[in-house]
């Protein structure tokens, strides 16, 4: 997971035409290169920070790092993927609060 994170991190720093150094508001140079270096593991909000310096929802990051975690997976199998659990965690969950309101 590293390891295809610090790809995900690379490219989309690279396709905006950032620096590591147009991290230094929210990280060191250091960490940053750990980070595509696949040397370290960032928090959700760390995660979050990066995409907003690059400019980017933090699920696009991820979806790009799952992407290239999992063989021959393309955006629109894992986008059908992920709205097929969201969409069944949701209707759970409307489940569970009609049941707390009868």
């Amino acid at each position: 997971m590293r390891v295809a994170f610090a790809k995900a991190l690379k490219i989309t720093r690279k396709s905006r035409g950032l620096t590591q150094e147009d991290f230094s508001d929210i990280s060191s140079r250091t960490y940053l290169s750990m980070l595509e270096r696949g040397k370290k593991s960032p928090t959700l909000d760390k995660i979050h920070s990066i995409a907003q310096t690059i400019g980017i929802h933090c699920l696009s990051l991820m979806t790009l790092t799952y992407m290239y975690t999992e063989e021959k997976k393309d955006l629109d199998t894992l986008r059908l993927r992920i709205r097929r659990e969201v969409e069944s965690m949701e209707h759970k969950k409307s489940n569970n609060q009609d049941n707390l309101t009868a």
